[in-house]
């Protein structure tokens, strides 16, 4: 092991007398191909921080206006079933009224639309997963 460890620092030093020996201009060269990839490394991650953070605070608002809206369909429900209790209770098998017709349809647009919402998110968030991995 010993052995193996001195053969690896013999080629460590190769490569850094190779460097001491390489032209000052191909030293420089070097130097600033490496900064240069470093440069496109740094955007690229900071790019990658700033689309995640930005689908992070989006997911987070979704699922508070997702929450909301579910809290207000149960809400919507319970007066809708209440409604229909009393006027059962006034008129017998009363048909609903069309005013509840009309908060069932809300309710049921608000769920479609939030459900197409959160699949398109999905998708984007998948695609942007996909170009930072590329990246």
């Amino acid at each position: 092991e010993v052995q193996k460890l001195n053969q690896q620092l013999e080629e460590k030093n190769g490569e850094i007398q190779q460097m001491i020996n390489q032209p000052p201009y191909e030293k420089e060269r070097e130097i600033l191909r490496l900064q240069k990839s470093l440069a496109e490394r740094e955007k690229a991650q900071a790019t990658s921080d700033v689309l995640c953070r930005s689908l992070t605070d989006e997911t987070h608002q979704l699922q508070r206006k997702l929450a909301s809206t579910a809290e207000m369909c149960q809400h919507l429900a319970k007066c809708l079933e209440e409604k229909q209790r009393k006027e059962k209770g006034n008129s017998g098998d009363q048909i609903p009224t069309e005013r509840s017709n009309q908060v069932f349809l809300l309710l049921l647009y608000n769920e479609t639309s939030l459900q197409a919402l959160i699949c398109n998110l999905q998708d984007e968030n998948r695609m942007l997963k996909q170009k930072v991995a590329h990246v």
